[in-house]
């Protein structure tokens, strides 16, 4: 069916199943969504099911918008507003959008915004008949969030153009022809790094993930140029399982190469992409080379961004319907189920996951609808690789740190600003509380401040026990008084030359570079300091030779080399991955339901690979493969 044809279906049903004294003066489509426009807003917002009797008979998720002719002036909705929502719920802004008749409130207290029930909210539906959309404003102010939000207000107009655009090609007539899917591998298959894989049906071309590889002397990126993938622009959608620039950090160039698509991820990947993608470009720089891209990419892509959020559906192309999972990784990471066709295959790509739970998250999900083909990591897949538990891991850290800090030295942390950082925040956080370890201040530099702020516009996204104590204990421990943003140049050097003891987390996690280097510059001769390597350190990296025993390193200081003999503590406490070791992956695999038929490993190295897959088709007889890059699979 056609995008004119489902359209004037959709009017037939909408009219056939509302009731009589609701008046449609408008039906659209957006993306996969049928928009509805009426004077009679308030209706469906009393309880009724109207809305999802709708998306049943439409198959397709509804939105209700009020028509133009409803809406209050702007200056007199503001007031309204002032005058309705309370002041717990502490709005930092307000916007209205014409084109949507929608109005964007940010609260730092969106429950005291929404009201019991969403009773604030119909009291605005009814009085100003703009429709209201409650955002959690960042406690910690992040500039990535306002900077997005903030962006997409300036392109609405362009945006609900291209959202149009995108529901004809995903409506579009394909007429008849032999059903069929197949994966391509393009990356991070018998190795880590440069994430991406080609899903292709008879109808449809669908790129999941598109980072780089840092490993030193590698090709870096996807194999883009191969057959399959061109034209660029012949790609139906891009979806990104998560915001690390392994899997990434190539999307923005996928736009500069021609794509005119979407990219479907959750809010925080969003974000938290965008982040990375900015600094990859600065960093870049910084090293004297030419990025693939620049920032007009990366807003293009914000532009295009459609975001979903855990167990949300929707259709990316004419067969198939995209729903994301907790992966458990990092923020908004997420396994990607994709259901082809009237049912003819179903597949879940794992991303990067975590079968446990964290400081941060709940565990990977392992219920899915259907599930014929898993495509699944294999980091640290091989027979020898586990971990020690969470709570393990945090009592070695608060040894460690205890005994650093006793015998008066200074702890360095070198971390990756999403993801560990928050968790290792988390333990400091608890076992100074507690009083396991002393008070001292912990100081945030490089990317980690911002990480963190946007953290904490997402707590929905965090562990069910610490998601209740932020919203419902109102304890929030990533805004404790001891931790520190560390904002000069002139702040570092007094963090390293002061007398008092501290803790430093900065990045880079494996020393390539950024603000550790600094601090490891300084304190390396100490005897009394420690580092703690809580990541891990990939081969040929400054952090990987530490850990093996570097007796002295030297750097280049204004055109003289210096020479520093490594006299500190080197100590590494494992358990703070993101990602599942060897009993979780195969655990995972004995608690999925349902059992693939059809398991494809990917992401890790070659031997970790091949002992995965061996060991996973030995104990629960499961077809399952190991392909490498450019191998193409034929799943139905």
């Amino acid at each position: 069916m056609g995008h004119e044809e489902f359209l004037r279906n959709a009017e037939k049903v909408i009219a056939k199943t509302l009731p009589r004294g609701i008046d449609v003066t408008k039906v659209e489509l957006e993306a996969a969504n049928v928009v509805i426009f009426t004077k009679q807003i308030e209706e469906f917002s009393k309880g009724s099911d109207l809305v999802k009797q709708l998306a049943h008979a439409l198959h397709k998720r509804v939105l209700i918008r009020p028509d133009k002719s409803i809406l209050k002036p702007v200056e007199a909705a503001q007031k309204i507003l002032d005058e309705i929502i309370p002041k717990d719920a502490g709005v930092t802004d307000v916007w209205f959008n014409p084109a949507t008749g929608e109005v964007s409130i940010e609260a730092l207290n969106p429950g005291a915004a929404i009201g019991r029930h969403g009773a604030i909210l119909t009291e605005v539906r009814k009085r100003i008949g703009w429709s209201p959309q409650v955002m959690r404003a960042p406690p910690i102010p992040s500039k990535t969030v306002a900077e997005i939000r903030s962006f997409l207000r300036m392109v609405t107009e362009e945006r609900q153009e291209f959202l149009h655009r995108l529901s004809r090609r995903i409506l579009r007539d394909v007429g008849d022809s032999q059903p069929y899917a197949r994966l391509t591998m393009l990356g991070a298959y018998r190795e880590v790094g440069r994430s991406a894989t080609l899903l292709t049906t008879n109808i449809s071309k669908v790129i999941i993930d598109c980072g780089v590889k840092f490993a030193p002397g590698s090709d870096d990126s996807p194999y883009l140029s191969a057959p399959e993938v061109l034209p660029i622009e012949s790609l139906d959608a891009m979806v990104l399982t998560h915001a690390h620039l392994d899997h990434s950090c190539m999307l923005p160039a996928l736009y500069k190469f021609g794509y005119q698509g979407a990219v479907y991820c959750t809010p925080p990947t969003r974000e938290l992409a965008s982040l990375l993608q900015l600094d990859y470009i600065k960093v870049s720089s910084g090293e004297g080379k030419v990025s693939a891209y620049d920032s007009s990419h990366i807003r293009e892509a914000v532009k295009r961004t459609i975001t979903l959020g855990y167990g949300e559906t929707t259709d990316i192309s004419p067969d198939i319907r995209l729903t994301f999972q907790n992966a458990g990784h990092i923020l908004g990471s997420a396994v990607a189920h994709f259901h082809i066709g009237d049912g003819l295959h179903n597949i879940a790509m794992s991303g990067d996951m975590k079968y446990e739970r964290s400081w941060l998250f709940d565990p990977t999900t392992d219920h899915f609808p259907r599930l014929e083909t898993l495509v699944m990591e294999s980091t640290y897949g091989a027979q020898n690789d586990f971990q020690p538990s969470r709570q393990e891991a945090g009592d070695e850290l608060r040894s460690i740190i205890g005994r650093s800090l006793a015998r008066g030295g200074n702890v360095l942390l070198p971390v990756f600003a999403v993801g560990r950082s928050q968790e290792v925040m988390l333990v400091l956080e608890e076992i100074m509380r507690s009083g396991q370890i002393p008070k001292v201040p912990v100081y945030l530099d490089g990317m980690i401040w911002e990480a963190t702020a946007i953290h904490t516009a997402y707590p929905e996204y965090l562990n069910n026990q610490l998601r209740e104590m932020i919203l419902t204990e109102g304890h929030n421990p990533f805004l404790e008084p001891m931790f520190h943003k560390v904002e000069s140049q002139m702040q570092r050097e007094q963090i390293i030359n002061g007398r008092e003891q501290c803790i430093v987390l900065a990045t880079s996690g494996m020393l390539s570079g950024g603000p550790i280097m600094e601090y490891f510059k300084s304190w390396a001769e100490g005897e009394n300091n420690v580092i703690i390597f809580v990541g891990f350190n990939a081969e040929g990296t400054m952090g990987r030779r530490i850990q093996r025993g570097l007796a002295e390193f030297s750097y280049n200081d204004r055109g003289q080399t210096t020479r520093v003999p490594c006299n500190l503590q080197v100590e590494t406490v494992d358990g703070f991955s993101g990602h599942s070791d060897r009993g979780q992956l195969m655990n995972w695999i004995a608690n999925l339901s349902p059992r693939p038929e059809r398991i494809i490993i990917g992401h890790g190295e070659p031997s970790k690979s091949v002992d995965l897959a061996s060991s996973l088709h030995k104990k629960y007889g499961i077809e399952t493969r190991v392909p490498q890059n450019l191998e193409t699979i034929r799943l139905c």
